[in-house]
């Protein structure tokens, strides 16, 4: 047999039966304690997200464009290496995510597991959430509700670094001029969000 039909006599996969594999494998991981950080992927109008959870909450949310490979090989590094697809127990997240994207959501009511974020970027977090639907909050500001008015530019770290975007908003965070500034997703998904949440 030639080397480049070594595959060949293989049986087809069926991707459902690949799919129920993956549940049982997931279920029995589960069961077993063993597993520490599920996650999946979710279609949405600013692109693909990778979820990940552990049994606190919501870890990560991640953009395409911050290499989904990377963020999982970061979250075996900083989590735990037992890292496994397991759609299910992110069932309650993506369809939170899906009602925000739809306009039925203004208010995440997910569990959320903040341990990637520690000091003044924790802080900063706490008070992303403060930030309501639809408004927005310049860096400054943020600054100043975080107890440290100078530190603007760590603000902007914050942002930047924040695990949990859009369940987190750090999208509702802008210049003081007003205009956008960056964002981990990219400034077409920041504007999109802003939009969403504007209509």
């Amino acid at each position: 047999m030639s080397t480049d039909n070594v595959f060949a006599a293989l049986p087809d996969v069926d991707p459902r039966a690949q799919l129920r594999l993956r549940a049982r494998l997931a279920a029995s991981a589960a069961d077993a304690g063993i597993l520490d950080v599920a996650y999946r992927t979710l279609d949405t109008p600013v692109g693909t997200l990778l979820l990940a959870a552990t049994e606190r909450g919501l870890v990560r949310v991640a953009y395409a464009s911050q290499d989904h490979d990377a963020v999982l090989t970061e979250l075996a590094d900083r989590v735990s290496p037992r890292v496994l697809e397991a759609p299910a127990r992110l069932d309650v997240a993506a369809h939170e995510i899906e009602e925000y994207f739809a306009g039925r959501r203004q208010l995440f009511d997910l569990p959320l597991d903040l341990r990637l974020s520690s000091g003044f970027r924790r802080t900063v977090l706490d008070h992303l959430r403060d930030i309501g639907y639809g408004t927005t909050a310049s860096y400054a500001a943020v600054a100043a509700a975080a107890g440290n008015p100078k530190a603007v530019r760590a603000v902007g770290t914050a942002c930047a670094m924040n695990p949990l975007p859009v369940v987190v908003p750090c999208h509702r965070v802008v210049r003081s001029d007003g205009t956008m500034g960056q964002y981990a997703g990219g400034t077409d998904a920041k504007r999109a969000l802003l939009a969403l949440e504007a209509a």
